[in-house]
């Protein structure tokens, strides 16, 4: 079991609660306080713990995963079938030659299956569908569902075009929403997972990232009404929420870049370039292309907490993979004032 930030959070949270029991029966005399407390928390603690360890096993169970082509899904789709699960790896570019599509035929083992699939076209998922019903063997069931598939553009509200705000939510919010809907009933009947990538900009929102960000907050909102209504059938929902891995990852490159960045230059009006002025525009392209050599380049720790939710056997609602700077503006976002976050990323973090 890898050692994260929101599992030290749990145990922190723990020590929160042994601090208060031990306060009480303080109080009323019916305790030592340091005794208390250090029972409290280490039995609170390890019980935790020893809960989050125990795992179910892979044998038998199948996972599908969207937007295998690179990322975080190309690295899952081969870190599950390393680990025993029959993986359907769903590629963008499966049937057009793509490179993440022939590495994983190559590379994975003859559980791993790569399917083609645009979530934005219901007849592909349609397809994908059949393909997994007619691939899986006798005895084997879909145990988890990995929506994973996104796109990423920038800009401030004013910039970016209504398509690629339509786009984005096509790909980001509205694919994870149709291919769940299709795959559903086969992971209800497993009594299975359903795993969604969402972001750490799903949880807190900075300057120019709109387009993405409403996307993930949506996904947020999803998840978590699915894990509502999932309760009664047995199936656990799990959202993972990625710090900067951007290195690691084809969702920001410089070409990438660039060209959506002449796209939307061409595309504003008058008015809007008048104001925010080209200067503006050429910084702001300018931190755009740094960002993309930020971040870690080895998203395993990613693929380590999708597998985190598709095999503990109490998972947990949110896995946060993210650098400490990350997890703690997240945690100011939440439970601090709006006006500090807002001088911490806006005032301080962008000069």
């Amino acid at each position: 079991m890898a050692v994260t930030y929101d599992k030290a959070a749990r145990v922190l949270f723990w020590g929160g609660v042994s601090f208060v029991l031990a306060s009480l029966l303080t109080f009323v005399g019916l305790a030592s306080w340091w005794l208390t407390f250090l029972t409290s928390w280490t039995l609170a603690s390890a019980t935790y713990l020893v809960l989050a360890s125990i795992k179910v096993f892979p044998v038998g169970k199948a996972v599908l995963i969207t937007g295998c082509d690179s990322g975080f899904g190309y690295a899952t789709a081969l870190f599950l079938d390393q680990m025993g699960f029959r993986v359907f790896a769903c590629c963008l570019l499966a049937h057009s030659g793509g490179e993440g599509a022939q590495r994983l035929r190559r590379e994975g083992s003859r559980r791993l299956h790569v399917l083609q699939l645009d979530v934005t076209k219901q007849e592909q998922i349609d397809s994908a569908l059949q393909n997994v019903k007619n691939l899986l063997p006798p005895g084997e069931v879909l145990w988890g569902l990995v929506n994973n598939a996104g796109i990423n553009p920038y800009g401030a509200v004013e910039w970016v075009s209504m398509d690629d705000y339509r786009k984005t939510c096509e790909v980001n919010l509205f694919g994870t929403i149709a291919v769940t809907k299709s795959f559903l009933p086969l992971i209800r009947r497993a009594k299975g997972r359903v795993v969604n990538v969402g972001s750490v900009r799903g949880r807190m929102t900075s300057p120019l990232g709109a387009a993405y960000e409403v996307t993930k907050y949506g996904v947020e909102a999803f998840s978590d009404c699915l894990r509502h209504e999932m309760r009664r059938f047995g199936v656990d929902v799990s959202i993972i929420e990625p710090g900067n891995f951007t290195l690691g990852t084809s969702i920001f490159t410089a070409e990438n870049t660039l060209r959506f960045s002449e796209k939307m230059w061409e595309e504003m009006s008058d008015e809007v370039k008048a104001d925010y002025g080209k200067e503006t525009f050429d910084e702001v392209l300018k931190r755009q292309l740094q960002v993309s050599n930020t971040g870690h380049g080895d998203v395993s720790e990613v693929s380590e907490a999708i597998a985190e939710a598709l095999t503990q056997r109490f998972p947990q609602s949110r896995y946060q993979p993210m650098q400490l700077f990350y997890y703690v503006m997240v945690f100011v976002s939440q439970h601090f004032p709006e006006w500090l976050y807002d001088y911490l990323c806006v005032e301080y973090l962008m000069k």
